[in-house]
């Protein structure tokens, strides 16, 4: 893989130098050349105008790319970004890449001493097709840019869309393979050791959300390979599990943040498990306060029928012993009636 990236830089200023009055949102490497097999790491990243005072919460975004090279994941390990409604995804069908995120009071651009490229949004790893027979579908370049519907938002609290300039990414496809396969992407996987920042779950609830159903909110960062994804686990924590949803061998299910927790009851002990792209993991945990603690539907169920079958017994009970106690009288009165016969016999 070989990249001019003094050209790119040179052009790149160039061209943001006639373009004083737009937010930029652009792919670096701009300018790239790839052998057959190799990967190559490009990064989204976002400029504002910041001769305006220019800062930018969100970005909506729809990247496209041709048949002849495939994304093979999107990391957000070292984006700028903190909040995702929709989280990096690949529609190999589509060809598309799409993503929709933001950063609270915005993002205003390079502040000072900050060399220029801090400001990536998503890194998005790319494979040049391997030895095949025959040519490559599309030719030998592949033109990644952004489609007309991307779009940002201003940071001013009215949604306002703001003018952007959009630049893609043109690789160079060679049709032999390289000395080497060149992969920096699988090799930051493989040497990723570190585990997912620590996090902390947050319990909610709302009478506008999710019809008032408690739910949790979490998230974490992954600095090295970004966060693969989250899983959660309701670990019932009273006498009375058996009655509670997943019981004790509660299972870990694949889920996401914002997450509605099957027990409303919240007598259960809840864990979020999350994990990065190279497979280390980090689990946080958290045990509902005892005075939100409520009886379940499922443990009222319980301890009806364990009422009824209480009242059932004592019922039982009370009425063999009223039987009881009538046939005592009833023996102890003809007992009495036939010791008073036998007396007048006597007489």
């Amino acid at each position: 893989m070989h990249i001019n990236r003094s050209l790119v830089v040179v052009a790149f200023c160039f061209i943001l130098s006639n373009q004083v009055e737009a937010a930029t949102i652009y792919i670096d490497p701009g300018v790239a050349t790839i052998y057959r097999g190799d990967a190559i790491t490009t990064s989204v990243r976002l400029m504002p105008d910041q001769n305006n005072g220019e800062c930018i919460n969100t970005v909506d975004a729809v990247i496209r790319y041709p048949e002849n090279i495939q994304p093979v994941d999107v990391s957000i390990g070292r984006s700028i970004f903190s909040v995702w409604v929709e989280p990096p995804t690949i529609n190999k069908e589509d060809r598309t890449i799409t993503f929709a995120g933001g950063i609270p009071n915005g993002y205003c651009g390079r502040v000072q001493g900050d060399p220029g490229f801090t400001n990536v949004v998503a890194d998005i790893i790319f494979r040049s097709p391997g030895l095949q027979i025959g040519s490559t579908p599309g030719g030998n370049t592949a033109l990644i840019d952004f489609a007309p519907e991307t779009t940002v938002y201003l940071n001013d609290g009215q949604g306002t869309k703001a003018p952007l300039l959009t630049l893609g990414s043109t690789l160079t496809l060679e049709p032999t393979a390289g000395s080497g396969i060149i992969d920096n992407w699988r090799e930051a996987v493989q040497q990723d050791e570190i585990l997912p920042e620590q996090f902390s779950i947050t319990l909610e609830r709302d009478t506008l959300a999710f019809s008032g159903r408690y739910y949790i909110i979490f998230s974490t960062t992954d600095k090295q390979t970004g966060i693969s994804h989250y899983e959660v686990m309701e670990e019932p924590s009273s006498e009375f599990s058996k009655f509670n949803w997943g019981g004790t061998d509660a299972p870990w299910i694949r889920e996401s943040s914002p997450y509605v927790l099957k027990d409303q009851s919240l007598n259960s002990t809840i864990r979020v498990k999350a994990f990065d792209k190279a497979g280390n993991e980090y689990v946080a945990t958290l045990v509902p306060e005892e005075s939100l603690r409520t009886i379940s539907k499922r443990e009222t169920i319980a301890y009806v029928l364990v009422g009824a079958g209480f009242l059932f017994v004592l019922g039982i009970s009370l009425g063999l012993l009223i039987w009881f106690m009538k046939r005592r009288t009833r023996a102890l009165s003809i007992e009495k009636s036939v010791k008073g016969s036998d007396e007048d016999i006597v007489i």
